[in-house]
């Protein structure tokens, strides 16, 4: 037995901080003193009675083993319990049971425990039943959509519309709508959100189902079930698409036991007195230290706890862990006796590194237990660990999140614990995202906001639009207190949730490690290529819902990275003062055509990655030294044929090789186990099922994608002649060293993270401002009819009154939400790391560009990420913080400016979708003052080339777009054409206040002149502009009519009036493209009159009669008595509130103005 102790310490030359400095007197202390501490140690238990230390046998470690043997023996319990508690029947492991016990299609976890819903209601009962007693299990609510948990007997038939609780034999309760469900369904309990437990209770001698939520009862839910002979109730969940939950039956500890119910599963007792008790004999030597001089032992207060380098103490320690080492490799008591005793080690307070016990005693685990148990206890404690952070309940001081992030940190300050954890358990299927995650509060009162924000407030004053005006000034006296007092309460807010924001980044730092090369290679290089990894999931399977990283989490997540890796750019540049500080961050244009990068399939800009190679090699190889080698040209051609066939097998539905392929793709957040999700249960596919199916066959790997895998920290860095991740500069790029090549790899995974799924989930949480703001304005609206409700009208009075409380009363609990989203999402410093990205992405493409044709290699997601985060900026981050306050602010809207008025022209790029989106991008620059100032201060030729783009001819490219630019740097100049509402509208709904509101005008001058200059020298091109300006009208005008006359035709039959809404959508875009293109000939011919006047030039004549012809047919349509559009103006269709005569006549009149003062001046 004291063998295993030897052999564990010749592993290592185990020698601790303390206690060095001290003379060892032959290792092995006097045979008295070695007597006493190993009786100290482990006392004999009170049933062998009081030994006087005078009476007791003298202990050697010879005769440890038997002592202990027989210590440990004394607690045996006969093993299940479960036999002597009547009322269970089944497997003593409960499970989910995959083989016959389900309905629909569903993804189930490698532990049986975990379970995703994929089809419309899919069911699953346990393993094991009750039919006598009271029981109990806990649900670990992942998702918060529609699920049904409770009880069924085994009658039951559940099929895809009818699961738990819609037969009458089973009882169910659904947080998502808040009721109960036994065939017939009330209201019941509270709504759940993703990170609750649900614990369902069955007491089967009194016939009663209660629920309970984060341990709250919501009472009993239902009584008088039946019982008796025959009766016995399973486990049970009904859930929808995409909904995900895992069950704790009893394999773990539950985290809300209940009084007097049982779990189903018995916990493992023997196994649990033996941990505790060697826990007891760990404490006492970690307690107690030897002073070998006086010969006696000392007695440490828990603070002082330490392990000591003394031989006797490491070989008392061995025999405790040959004991110890297997039962930590069960769950159970992983999560019921190590981590309750390491969090008690943190409970002092003090910072991590004050507490450097834990690293002690991990040295200990990689000492003296056996590599497979390390292993499995470190990642069973990680998993605890995670599942406990995710599942704690939020009080306002976070101080349950705060607990596991502190053992979470101190664990992965141990290097060889965190390297293994990198490599096996933490970015499997990137469980470590969680440990980011800050939740969203669903039920504001449980998470003690109200007495974090006892004041609510929210805006009261609205402008004419609705929208929220912010002047201070008019603020009464009351309203002032209550604005400051709340801000006080949101900012004690935002200062607790730094605090959890701050352990995380401490997390993310220590992964980031890139000095920790003591055992393998350092952390960074493990954490870069598990990155990776994880962004090609999400990035390759944005179709499978089943896989993705959820966008709440990315956000968190991307936030703490910038913080992260910002901090080591900015140490880098401390030590290498040549290098650039991360303020000035951006990516090389190396990483996108030198292949040391992965990009999966993304878009370049250029097309595909293959094309490229092919077309641009000669470039590569002159402006980078880059050789493509010709047999890679030809695999990655024949790696395109093989996909395209391998997706045509996909989607021929065969069976076995759909599901097996298409769905063996587990989720990772599949459920609160975060295990893989290998097993996917379809009833209509059962004979595929086996009880342990392995796995589908992995996917083709290719060979690039295998070397981003395997590569070392040479590949990224590079050492002495070898550029790593920066190999092939092209001669634009400054030979001046950015910073570690590694964190320049992260900052692209960071970008392409954000494109992903970042910014349509900041997109999303605006809706609680946006419910605030309409509340307020309902409100405000109640208020003001309240007063001029007359006294004798009471009953008209108690509703509005009515309503005026629920209307105060939801605007308190979203106010107090709203501070919390703020505080996680929208503050000042997120908006801050949005804003670096947006710079950061600006450079890259500035350097990216100066690169000419090796440009087209770009991944198309950098301009998409510096479109959106510039509209996250100003749409989702204001009011709360300005975004003229940002340092660099208006150099940087030039920037963009600059990029926008090249690129969306830009014959390098050639994907359709990227092209659109930076035309849509300009479009909305060119509506609001501040950008289009920015867009006028780009150097002149930039801003004669973006001009001249504009004006090529609208036949070969979407023209309509382009049309809205040139109309919006006109608005403003033209006849009748600065309203911002129309007019026609304002006279007959003045009080309207959701009818559409237009731009205020903010006509360019300067761009204008460039327009008036281009075509005045050029003929040619104002002829052919001009000519395919007349055409499209002609079209849209021609389009709008054949419109209206259906629309007429349809409201004149004497059935039903019925007209398609999608039909008069289309009608009044026909009408508003007519109407801009009016405003183009408008504008043209007001800068430029000679080109229809002058005519001496050859197209003035041809041009001049078509466009009288136009205006003729179009003032014979709109003008003529009692005519087509006067009808279809007059039935007042929603959708076709836009089309009158007013916004037509107007421009029509405008041209007809300019033509006669023109040429009255020419003639």
């Amino acid at each position: 037995m004291s063998s295993k102790g030897g052999t564990a310490l010749s592993r290592r030359n185990y020698r601790l901080a303390s206690d060095t400095d001290k003379p060892k007197a032959a290792g092995i202390v006097n045979e008295k003193l070695l007597s006493d501490y190993l009786h100290h140690v482990f006392p004999a238990s009170s049933k062998q009675g009081p030994a006087s230390a005078a009476n007791r046998k003298t202990l050697t470690f010879q005769d440890l083993g038997a002592h202990l043997e027989k210590l440990l023996s004394e607690d045996n319990v006969s093993e299940d319990s479960r036999d002597q508690v009547e009322g269970c029947l089944g497997p003593s492991t409960v499970v989910l049971d995959h083989s016959s016990g389900f309905e629909g299609l569903l993804f189930v976890d490698d532990d049986l425990l975990g379970v995703i819903g994929h089809s419309n209601f899919s069911s699953i009962r346990a393993t094991t039943c009750v039919y006598k007693g009271k029981w109990a299990y806990e649900v670990l609510v992942s998702s918060q959509g529609l699920m049904q948990i409770g009880w069924c007997t085994l009658n039951c038939r559940f099929n895809q519309e009818e699961g738990v609780g819609d037969t009458p034999d089973s009882y169910a309760y659904d947080g998502n709508r808040v009721r109960k469900w036994n065939v017939t369904t009330t209201n019941y309990g509270k709504s759940w959100a993703a990170g609750d437990i649900v614990s369902c209770l069955i007491d089967l001698d009194e016939g009663t189902i209660t629920f309970c939520l984060n341990g709250q009862s919501l009472g009993v839910a239902f009584s008088n079930i039946k019982t008796g002979p025959g009766v016995a109730y399973f486990p049970a969940i009904s859930l929808s698409f995409k909904e995900s939950v895992a069950f704790n039956f009893g394999s773990r500890p539950h985290r809300y036991p209940v009084e007097g119910y049982l779990p189903l599963q018995s916990p493992p007792t023997t196994d649990l007195i033996k941990a505790n008790r060697l826990l007891g004999y760990l404490k006492t030597v970690l307690s107690t230290s030897l002073d070998t001089q006086e010969e006696k032992l000392v007695e440490r207060e828990s603070g002082a706890w330490q392990i000591e380098g003394e031989p006797t103490i490491l070989v008392t320690l061995a025999h405790i862990f040959n004991h110890f080492a297997p039962l930590m490799c069960k769950v159970y008591l992983v999560e019921d006796v190590l981590m309750n005793f390491l969090l008690s080690i943190l409970e002092g307070g003090g910072s991590v590194e004050e507490h450097p016990l834990i690293q002690q005693l991990l040295d200990l685990f990689w000492l003296l237990m056996e590599e497979h148990e390390v292993s499995e206890c470190l990642k069973q404690l990680m998993m605890s660990l995670l599942r406990a952070y995710r599942f704690s309940p939020i009080i306002p001081d976070l101080g349950f999140q705060i607990h596991y992030l502190r053992l979470t940190t101190a664990i992965l300050r141990h290097e060889k614990s965190r390297k293994y954890l990198l490599s096996n358990v933490l970015f499997d299927v990137l469980r470590s995202v969680v440990f980011f995650y800050i939740k969203t509060p669903l039920r504001v009162k449980e998470a003690g906001l109200d007495e974090l924000i006892p004041t609510t407030w929210w805006p009261t004053r609205f402008d004419k639009e609705g929208k929220d005006e912010r002047d201070t000034r008019e603020e009464t006296a009351e309203e002032r207190l209550r604005r400051r007092a709340y801000e006080r309460g949101c900012h004690r807010l935002k200062k607790r949730i730094e605090v959890v924001e701050e352990l995380q980044v401490q997390i993310l730092r220590l992964m980031l490690n890139n000095k920790d090369k003591g055992v393998g290679e350092a952390s960074r290089y493990i954490f870069l290529n598990k990155f990776r990894k994880f962004l090609q999931e999400n990035a390759s399977n944005r179709g499978n819902p089943t896989v993705l990283c959820p966008p709440e989490y990315m956000v968190c997540f991307i936030h703490r990275l910038i913080t992260a890796i910002r901090s080591y750019w900015d140490e880098g540049k401390r030590r290498s003062p040549g290098s650039i500080s991360s303020e000035d961050a951006y990516v090389p244009p190396q990483l996108f055509y030198n292949g040391k990068v992965d990009y999966f399939d993304l878009q370049r800009l250029g097309g595909l990655l293959s094309h490229l190679k092919k077309t641009l090699k000669d470039d590569l190889a002159a402006k980078a030294n880059i050789i493509i080698d010709p047999a890679e040209i030809q695999a990655s051609s024949m790696d395109d044929l093989d996909e395209d066939e391998e997706t045509g097998a996909a989607q021929r539905p065969s069976g076995s090789v759909a599901m097996g392929g298409a769905l063996a793709r587990p989720s990772w957040l599949s459920s609160p186990t975060l295990g893989r999700a290998n097993r996917f249960l379809s009833t209509a596919a059962v004979s595929l099922m086996t009880p342990r199916r392995p796995l589908a066959p992995p996917e083709k790997v290719k060979v690039r994608t295998l070397a981003v895998e395997q590569r070392t920290e040479e590949d990224i860095e590079g050492s002495h002649g070898n550029d790593g991740l920066l190999l092939g500069r092209p001669s634009e790029e400054p030979d001046q060293p950015i910073t570690e090549k590694s964190l320049l790899e992260i900052l692209d995974g960071v970008v392409m993270m954000y494109n992903l799924s970042v910014h349509q989930q900041l997109g999303k949480m605006v809706v609680v401002s946006d419910d605030v703001h309409e509340y307020a304005v309902a409100l405000k609206d109640t208020e003001e009819k309240i007063a001029r409700c007359p006294s004798r009208r009471l009953d008209i009075l108690e509703e509005l009154q009515k309503s005026q409380k629920v209307f105060a009363e939801k605007l308190n609990h979203l106010s107090r939400r709203l501070a919390w989203i703020n505080a996680t999402i929208y503050s000042k410093e997120k908006m801050l790391d949005v804003y670096w990205l947006l710079r950061v992405c600006i450079r890259t493409i500035e350097h990216s560009d100066s690169t000419g044709s090796l440009f087209a290699f770009m991944p198309e997601f950098y301009l998409n990420v510096a479109m959106n985060s510039y509209s996250a900026l100003k749409n989702y981050f204001s009011p709360s913080n300005c975004m003229e306050e940002l340092p660099g602010y208006e150099e940087t809207l030039t920037q963009l400016a600059a990029i926008l008025a090249k690129h969306f022209a830009d014959p390098r790029i050639i994907g359709t979708d990227i092209k659109d989106s930076l035309m849509q991008a300009l479009a909305s620059y060119v509506c609001y003052p501040q950008s289009l100032r920015a867009v006028e201060r780009i150097p002149e030729e930039q801003r004669m080339a973006m001009m001249k783009n504009l004006l090529a001819p609208y036949e070969q490219r979407p023209w309509a777009q382009t049309n809205w630019i040139l109309v919006r740097l006109w608005r403003g100049c033209g006849y009748g054409y600065r309203y911002t509402r129309l007019p026609h509208l304002l006279k007959t709904k003045p009080e309207d206040v959701n009818l559409p509101s237009l731009q205020k005008p903010c006509p360019s001058l300067l761009l204008q002149r460039h327009m008036a200059e281009l075509l005045s020298q050029d003929k040619d091109m104002a002829a052919s502009f001009l000519n395919s300006v007349l055409n499209q009208l002609n079209w849209a005008f021609s389009e709008f009519i054949g419109m209206i006359q259906e629309i007429q035709q349809a409201a004149e039959r004497p059935e039903r009036n019925f007209v398609d809404t999608r039909q008069l959508k289309v009608c009044a875009t026909c009408f508003d493209l007519s109407v801009s293109l009016l405003r183009v000939l408008e504008m043209t011919i007001t800068l430029v009159p000679e080109i229809f006047l002058d005519w001496t030039r050859p197209s003035a004549e041809l041009l001049l009669r078509r466009l009288a012809q136009l205006l003729n047919q179009v003032l014979n349509r709109v003008t003529a008595e009692r005519n087509l559009f006067d009808r279809v103006v007059n039935l007042r269709l929603p959708g076709l509130e836009s089309v009158d005569h007013y916004p037509i006549l107007v421009a029509v009149t405008g041209i007809l103005v300019r033509i006669l003062v023109d040429s009255d001046k020419q003639g």
